[in-house]
């Protein structure tokens, strides 16, 4: 057998070997694409979460308004957020057949073309109806953000890129609450809308002038069959089913809370003004710093530790609430949301280091535990709430902690199960 010609193992030059890239071309610090995208992942975040809490902050100007118990009025928050829960796997899909841009721009901009129709909603059942609609608009940035980032940061530089992502969910979040809160408490809850929608509008602008063409993606056809095979092996695991189970119960609490805690505020025994109270969502900004901490925490004491000292902060902050003291009901609230935080962070991390295969079918599960948790909670809390005042909805936060700590020390439990049965060598 004669030896192989080694030059049949180098290709002729053709038009396609020019376009293969020799290097990792993804955007880097320093370049300024890299920044556009940071900013624009930033400026789609605020858009995002300002639309799904524009109506979390004047809950108590809407009660007043159109003559609703905190239930009722709590519909057009969990509303929101049960639209984007339901919206989340069909998003997902539709990203990777059309692009991640195509359908965050369409997503941002359909939501904020429904928040510009909420300041005219004539009644209760046409504000929750537009707010579903809305939500499930929305579910495109959540879907599909972290996948654009993933495909077009280079991986040296993706955990800044997400950290910023983020934080514009953070500051989206508060500055909607707070932005509509105050514009309420001055000139009634539909210009505090029109106020959130003017925002969305001009972070969806700032969005779309900035966010650099997708480089990295290809599209892949979409297959309902091999998207439920997948969806099904990750409910079939105990441990991502676990992690999913945590993530609607923290999100119950969180929900269950900041849905009444404005009614509180301007009730007995405080009686703050509406503007004051409404002010009380900066307090979400601790949720910044134990997001971050929450990763040193489990680094010392490990993903079930770190679980253990979430649900005690959050447990600890319902209790303390509980006093007819203001500085207590504040420091209660600043402790909820530290433990609130750490745990979705500890919760929600765990699902990726979990899940080998299908990890965006995995996330995705996730939020929509998270949002159908926040949903629920909202509701109940509210509902709890209007029967007995804050007690009720504090123990619905409550029996929500000890449900997650019941999955953890089930958990727990199973592991040492585990290495016991392991033999040692």
């Amino acid at each position: 057998m004669q030896p192989a010609d080694t030059r049949a193992s180098v290709p002729a030059p053709d038009a396609s070997a020019a376009r293969v890239p020799t290097h990792d071309d993804r955007h880097r610090p320093g370049q300024r694409a890299f920044r556009r995208a940071n900013l624009a992942l930033f400026a789609a975040g605020v858009a995002t979460f300002v639309l799904l809490y524009s109506t979390q902050g004047l809950l108590p100007v809407l009660s007043a308004d159109l003559d609703l118990t905190p239930g009722q009025a709590s519909w057009t928050a969990s509303a929101a957020t049960l639209g984007l829960a339901l919206g989340l796997l069909p998003a997902s899909a539709l990203s990777d057949r059309y692009g991640r841009t195509a359908v965050m721009t369409a997503s941002t901009l359909a939501a904020s073309a429904l928040a510009l129709a909420l300041p005219f909603a004539p009644d209760l059942t046409t504000l929750v109806v537009l707010r579903v609609l809305q939500g499930a608009a929305l579910a495109g940035l959540p879907a599909t953000a972290m996948a654009y980032l993933a495909e077009e940061v280079h991986p040296s530089a993706l955990a800044s890129a997400m950290g910023l992502y983020v934080a514009g969910n953070s500051i989206g979040g508060m500055g909607g609450r707070l932005l509509s809160g105050w514009t309420a408490a001055a000139f009634g809850w539909r210009w505090g809308l029109a106020a959130s929608a003017v925002l969305a509008l001009l972070a969806v602008l700032a969005f779309r002038l900035l966010i650099p063409a997708a480089r990295h993606f290809t599209p892949a056809p979409v297959d309902p069959r091999a998207l439920a095979r997948t969806v099904g092996r990750h409910l079939r695991n105990p441990l991502l089913a676990r992690l999913y189970a945590l993530g609607l119960l923290f999100m119950a609490v969180f929900g269950a809370v900041y849905n009444t805690v404005g009614y509180r505020l301007i009730g007995a025994p405080f009686h703050l003004p509406e503007s004051v109270a409404a002010s009380i969502f900066v307090v979400y900004l601790v949720g910044t710093g134990t997001s971050a901490a929450a990763g040193r925490l489990s680094g010392r004491l490990g993903r079930r530790g770190a679980l253990y000292v979430s649900i005690g902060v959050t447990a600890a902050g319902l209790l303390l609430s509980l006093a007819d003291s203001l500085v207590c009901a504040l420091l209660g609230l600043v402790l909820i949301t530290a433990g609130f935080f750490a745990g979705h962070a500890t919760a929600s991390s765990a699902v990726g280091r979990t899940a080998t295969e299908g990890r965006a079918q995995a996330s995705a599960l996730y939020l929509i535990a998270y949002y159908l948790g926040n949903s629920l909670g909202g509701t109940i809390g509210a509902d709890a709430y209007h029967a007995t005042g804050w007690p009720g909805a504090a123990t619905v936060g409550l029996t929500a902690m000890t449900l997650a700590a019941t999955v953890t020390l089930y958990a727990t439990r199973q592991a040492c199960t585990t290495r016991r049965a392991v033999p040692s060598s």
